[in-house]
């Protein structure tokens, strides 16, 4: 649904984003990962047709962005990081309002209206002035205004900045409930954002696009290997010698365990599927496996291995 082929945009000379590829998909909640100034505003900003690139190419929901900008309009839900809100007005005037700027029939409008509100949890709120509303109820009405055209992308732009923990949550759980019927695209430099709601990630930084993956993918990718934590009752000589032989295996370490089994931190070679084989050793050997669990990996040394400069 979205398709960017080597598109770049320069300031003078500073190259803001630099040579960008990537696809997204339709059922995708696809987390634009960087540090300010990577490169991610602008890119979603040349999406959404608010900036021209200087080469490259992309589309939009089959539409190309540069020559088909007003379909592009009509086939996404864009929010800025600060959504544009009338705060004088009540938040069902808003919405309503809304419908008519977005060309919806007249029929449809009421609709969509109630759609919005329940999607968004605005319930409680469709009587008060945008104003009187919280930084997170007044994100909840820009998301609703968004969606008011019921469009199949959304694309938001730090849809969680400034807001406390609780309504991070809220927005958080709101997005991952649009995203399971639409193609959500959105940019953050938090990085618990994206490993909590994310399906993909693609990591940005100096304008490049420096990793693209999910979560457990892009550790592979920067650790180049898998670690994996296993216990066996067995002869202790034969399982370490079966450990030296196994080609796939780069090292162990022996490690105790409460109840005094043999214990072994196993580090293997990247897309082994280490887990999956040490447990058929095991089988074939006639030991006994007591516990095998895969090593969880730290997004943050990912994104700290692809981000930091030198």
């Amino acid at each position: 649904m979205i398709e960017v082929r080597q598109l770049t945009k320069s300031y003078g000379p500073t190259i803001a984003v630099n040579n960008v590829s990537f696809d997204a998909h339709a059922g995708e909640v696809l987390g634009f990962l960087g540090p300010n100034g990577a490169g991610k505003t602008t890119t979603m900003r040349i999406l959404t047709c608010y900036l021209a690139a200087d080469a490259g190419s992309a589309a939009v929901a089959g539409y190309d962005v540069f020559e088909e900008s007003v379909e592009v309009r009509k086939s996404i839900g864009y929010l800025p990081e600060s959504a544009p809100l009338y705060t004088d007005m009540g938040v069902i005037e808003y919405l309503n309002f809304m419908t008519q700027v977005r060309g919806i029939p007249k029929s449809q409008r009421k609709e969509r209206t109630r759609a919005v509100i329940e999607l968004c949890g605005l319930e409680d709120v469709i009587q008060k002035d945008i104003g009187e509303l919280s930084k997170g109820y007044r994100q909840r009405v820009g998301l609703a205004q968004s969606l008011i055209h019921d469009p199949p992308i959304m694309i938001l732009d730090e849809p969680t900045s400034g807001l406390d923990p609780s309504q991070i949550i809220e927005i958080r759980n709101l997005i991952k409930d649009i995203g399971q019927e639409k193609l959500v695209l959105f940019s953050t430099h938090i990085l618990p954002e994206v490993s909590a709601t994310c399906s993909r990630i693609l990591i940005i930084n100096d304008g490049k696009i420096v990793a693209n993956g999910t979560p457990e993918e892009l550790a592979g990718q920067a650790k180049g290997e898998e670690i994996v934590h296993i216990a066996i009752r067995g002869p202790q000589a034969e399982i370490e010698t079966k450990l030296d032989a196994l080609e796939f295996v780069s090292q162990w370490a022996h490690v105790e365990t409460d109840d005094g089994i043999d214990g072994y931190r196993v580090t293997a070679t990247q897309g082994s599927h280490a887990a999956e084989a040490l447990f058929h050793v095991v089988v074939d050997n006639r030991w006994s496996l007591t516990e095998l669990r895969q090593e969880s990996v730290d997004l943050e040394d990912v994104f700290l291995n692809l981000t930091v400069r030198e």
